[in-house]
């Protein structure tokens, strides 16, 4: 599977070009194994509009938040055809997402207008085992895709979670500045947080306090 979308599709495509679209599952036909224990049901969002209340709303770089319609495609609740819509072949897309077990999701973002740019995804699926190798993929596609360095466990993080840093961005990969994404499994959860910033030191800084409050605002794993 690849980061952020499989094969290559843009599952976060950020404002007007202000970029860190991460790419899409679309060539992935990893087999999602095992039945892991669920998170009591009646603690995890039964749709996804119970899910948009548990997003951050602020960052601690205090950049401000974008309009959900500001952005193309548009942020906010994500559905499983919406993030096969970003892929090159959605209907290919979609069987990828059944696959993990896909239920729906929820993107954010924060931007200046300038490079700098944060943003959050989080998406809830019926394992745990498929929350778990949706953010696997999704990190490997991105270190993939984005020639960064990724770390497996990075220090002071959840042993769930994967830390892409790229400092210097390929001019043709559309990433405008330094940047840091990081992608965890979270129970049924899959989170990820990305930032565009002035330097990789300061966009990892963002990514780990961005990522340690969001995973509060989740049911527990």
């Amino acid at each position: 599977m690849t980061s952020g979308r499989r094969s290559r599709s843009a599952r976060g495509a950020v404002l007007l070009a202000v970029l860190s679209g991460l790419l899409p599952l679309a060539g992935c036909t990893r087999a999602v194994d095992g039945v892991p224990t669920a998170v009591p049901v009646r603690s995890l969002p039964g749709s996804v509009e119970e899910l948009e209340p548990l997003i951050v709303t602020e960052v601690p770089s205090g950049l401000p938040r974008l309009e959900d319609g500001q952005l193309h495609p548009p942020a906010g609740a994500k559905r499983a055809e919406d993030v096969a819509g970003y892929a090159e072949n959605p209907a290919r897309e979609r069987q990828v997402l059944e696959d993990y077990g896909y239920r729906h999701g929820w993107e954010r973002f924060w931007g200046d207008g300038s490079a700098l740019t944060t943003g959050v995804f989080v998406d809830q699926f019926h394992t745990r085992a498929g929350a778990g190798a949706y953010a696997e993929d999704l990190a490997h596609n991105d270190a993939e895709h984005y020639d960064g360095v990724l770390e497996e466990r990075p220090v002071d993080l959840p042993g769930t979670c994967r830390l892409l840093t790229i400092e210097k961005p390929r001019a043709d990969s559309r990433m405008a500045g330094p940047a840091a994404l990081v992608w965890c499994a979270h129970g049924v959860f899959s989170v990820g947080v990305t930032a565009v910033a002035g330097s990789v030191e300061a966009a990892e800084e963002e990514v780990r306090a961005v990522l340690d409050e969001q995973l509060d605002r989740l049911p527990p794993a």
